[in-house]
């Protein structure tokens, strides 16, 4: 259970991790590690253990960076100017002043019916009038409040809030506190000048010969009650929020209830899904090894990982109870013994399983719901495979793809995905101590090799995969003609020796060399159906359509002093094969492109082949795995293509950064934006280039606005005097505006705007995840931008 069942049984010959099965010899002289310097855009420290579990992560859109994400606001009306809040406070400032003058003295008849109809008949006199001091204090009250309803109504109808936060306020604190001031003496002035009735109400009906001693009390009382709320709009004007001051910002709350939460019966990190399940003894173990810093972010996902197969087959509970015992943040450990990698470029959330990119611009090209947002991406997205456009020197491998290689390789660590990174030798994709395997295509001191056939044992897979790897991009060449020439070697070869023949051996049958191919024919005596392919290749070699030449034209490309050693099936070496996507493991091919370019291209096409055929060929699908190129040129052919859409099924995917869309085939362009689910284009892409994205994203209903000026010419002689005298003053003549509105289509992004419009360290991205979920083309700011 130490591995949580992932990798347990016996190591297969094929598919299985390859690993030394004994440690290197140790050199005298150990020369020191060479550390890889620390990117430019290395992230700021990460909360404790206990702080990051408990950070909610809501469901989101397909990008959105979900640690602590806070959905933004509905968008607000288009403000107000100054001028406009100064007249609509002004002019319904007034109206109330001028209803509540014609209410209060009586120019509005019928107003005081409601307050009689809700008193005694004894309180009023026949003709209408208060008949004592009870009427007379009804008739106050009642003015009160509606004096108090109209105040109410007409600032919200004027905006007095508004018009005080934005003309006064907003000069500076002095300003607030000026302005609050004159408001509370205005409402003051009205009190004490009895112009409201709220002192009469509150001192001329108060029984004073029966108060005697505590009248002077109750009068003191009284004055406070009076006089506290204007006190209190005092306050409130000059910026006072209460005892526990201003109001946090919704981030600031949001963190301060996941703290509060800490320590609780839900906590993550307490583990109490454990507790639920009866192993207290492993939860308390586990949130000892959190709270004394001894575990991370990896030993936490990877735990929950094991978990979670343990509550698919519960005859796994002993096991990983005994593991989490016995070795605290350390079970179920990774089969390399790593727990974390030697160093991160970016930063990662293994819990949402994403990789922060970046942020959304907040300007007028993206949706409002997603300005301003962080931007990440997850297997749910990459599952749809990503394609990436960009010239040299954009940042396509510092801020797409080694961020990418190293959130899969976190995944892979907690046992949750497989990943494969190729690219040039020397390219940043993260130190060899980041790696399970490093295959250095070329290099003498390679541990590893490369498995030319795949892990297959069935020479017509192998044979279909070379010849997509040969001759896929050769045009005038039947890619199926090709595998079955192959194949009627392969297949003989392997009857004859029980292996596939080695580059020079393909080589040399490939050629028809005598010696090679009577060999053969000798060692496959009695096998009639063998000799029967040997005899078909045998016949239509040198015919006017025989893919023979050019396949052994790529051959020889192999079979060079540079790759001598490799591609061994001899069983001599320790050859990597995608046939191990099945466990999680982290791989990194190194390709000669510098001084074996064709050669590399030609390795690229075979790697995105055997992926596409291994992919699809798993049975334990519950692992994502991933392929990513540093640059995929002259890579893709018409059926890689057609495996890559086929991915997202398989629980699989590849990130395919180009240069230019001119290193794909014409015929491919258009299938190959259609095959992947995500794509960007980086800053500085070409006109032709932004055209194919541009016809990718498609239109959508935009509103635009028209304006018209009219000239104004006036019948009147006083209207045409009046207008003489402004083009006078004015210099212009008298116009009018007519505004036309009107839905139109257009495109979302054009292919000039992908071209200038794109800023540096910026790419537009669009989204869409394996369950069908699209996000539109985004203009995103890239981290490590400033």
């Amino acid at each position: 259970m130490d591995t949580d069942g992932t990798y347990d049984g016996q190591a297969m010959q094929r598919g299985h991790v390859p690993r030394p099965t004994t440690p290197p010899p140790t050199p005298a002289h150990v020369p020191p590690p060479l550390t890889p310097p620390k990117p430019v855009h290395a992230p700021a420290a990460v909360p404790s253990l206990a702080d990051w579990a408990g950070v909610p992560r809501p469901q989101a859109e397909p990008g959105v960076w979900r640690f602590g994400h806070e959905p933004r606001k509905e968008e607000a009306a288009e403000a107000a100017t100054d001028r406009s809040l100064l007249t609509g406070a002004v002019i319904s400032f007034l109206a109330c002043v001028l209803l509540w003058s014609l209410l209060t003295n009586n120019y509005i008849p019928y107003v005081d019916v409601p307050v009689k109809l809700f008193t005694p008949r004894d309180w009023w006199e026949f003709g209408g009038g208060a008949a004592d001091h009870r009427g007379r204090a009804a008739l106050q009250a009642y003015e009160l409040l509606l004096t108090g309803a109209l105040v109410f109504w007409f600032s919200r109808l004027g905006s007095w809030g508004l018009a005080f936060e934005r003309l006064v306020a907003a000069r500076g604190p002095g300003a607030r506190v000026a302005g609050a001031a004159a408001v509370s003496l205005f409402v003051t002035m009205l009190i004490a000048t009895k112009t409201l009735p709220a002192d009469d109400l509150v001192f001329s009906h108060l029984p004073y010969p029966e108060l005697s001693r505590a009248a002077k009390r109750t009068v003191n009382l009284l004055f406070v009650v009076l006089y506290g709320p204007v006190v209190y709009l005092f306050l409130r004007l000059a910026g006072w929020r209460g005892p526990r001051g201003r109001s946090a910002p919704p981030a600031t709350a949001a963190a301060a209830s996941a703290r509060s939460e800490a320590g609780g019966p839900d906590d993550p990190a307490r583990w109490p899904q454990l507790r639920a399940a009866g192993l207290g003894d492993a939860a308390e173990r586990l949130e000892a090894e959190a709270g004394g810093g001894r575990m991370n972010d990896v030993d936490y996902a990877r735990i929950r990982r094991a978990w979670d197969s343990v509550r698919v087959d519960p005859s796994r509970m002993r096991a990983f109870a005994d593991a989490v015992r016995d070795k605290g943040a350390g079970a179920c450990v990774h089969p390399s013994g790593a727990r974390d990698l030697p160093v991160r470029a970016a930063r990662h959330d293994l819990l949402a399983r994403q990789v922060l990119l970046g942020a959304v611009e907040d300007g007028a090209r993206n949706p409002y719901s997603r300005r301003g947002t962080a931007l990440a991406l997850d297997p749910d997205v990459l599952g749809t495979s990503l394609l990436a456009v960009g010239p040299s020197g954009t940042g396509k491998t510092g801020r797409l793809v080694r961020p990418v290689v190293e959130s899969l390789s976190l995944q892979a660590l907690a046992g949750q995905a497989a990943v494969v990174a190729v690219g040039a030798a020397g390219a940043q994709l993260g130190p060899d101590a980041a790696f399970d395997v490093v295959v250095r295509v070329g290099d003498p001191a390679s541990v590893y090799d490369l498995d030319l056939y795949g892990g297959t044992t069935d020479p017509d897979e192998a044979a279909t995969l070379l010849a997509e790897a040969f001759v896929g991009d050769v045009p005038g060449i039947d890619v199926r003609r090709a595998a079955t020439a192959l194949a009627q070697l392969l297949g003989p070869f392997r009857a004859a020796y029980d292996r596939f023949p080695t580059v020079p051996e393909l080589r040399e049958l490939l050629d028809q060399v005598p010696t090679a191919f009577d060999t053969l024919r000798r060692d496959l005596a009695g096998q009639h159906a063998m000799l029967r392919e040997l005899d078909a290749r045998a016949r239509q070699h040198g015919a006017p359509a025989d893919p023979g030449p050019a396949l052994a034209d790529r051959v020889a490309l192999l079979d060079r002093p540079a790759f001598a050693g490799f591609f061994d099936t001899t069983g001599q070496g320790r050859p990597f094969s995608l046939r191990a996507l099945e466990h999680p493991i982290r791989v990194r091919v190194d390709l000669p492109e510098r001084g074996h370019a064709d050669a590399s291209r030609m390795l690229a096409r075979l790697l995105l082949a055997q992926f596409n055929a291994a992919a699809a060929a798993r049975t334990d699908r519950s692992l994502f795995a991933f392929l990513a190129f540093d640059d995929a040129s002259h890579t893709l052919t018409a059926e890689t293509v057609r495996g890559v859409q086929r991915l997202r099924s398989a629980h699989a995917g590849v990130l395919l950064t180009l240069r230019t869309l001119d290193d794909v085939p014409e015929a491919l362009r258009t299938p190959l934006l259609g095959a992947v689910g995500c794509r960007m284009a980086f800053s500085g892409v070409t006109t032709w280039d932004g055209k194919r994205f541009a016809e990718a994203w498609g239109t959508e209903w935009v509103e635009t606005r028209d304006v018209t000026h009219r000239t104004v010419f006036a019948d009147q002689p006083l209207t045409r005097l009046m207008h003489s005298f402004r083009k006078l003053v004015t210099g212009k003549a008298v116009t009018t505006d007519a505004v036309t509105v009107r839905q139109v289509e257009r495109e979302r992004w054009s292919a000039s705007d992908l071209a200038h419009a794109v800023p540096p360290g910026h790419a537009v991205l669009s989204l869409t995840s394996v369950r069908g979920e699209r996000a539109a083309p985004l203009l995103v700011r890239l981290a490590g931008t400033s």
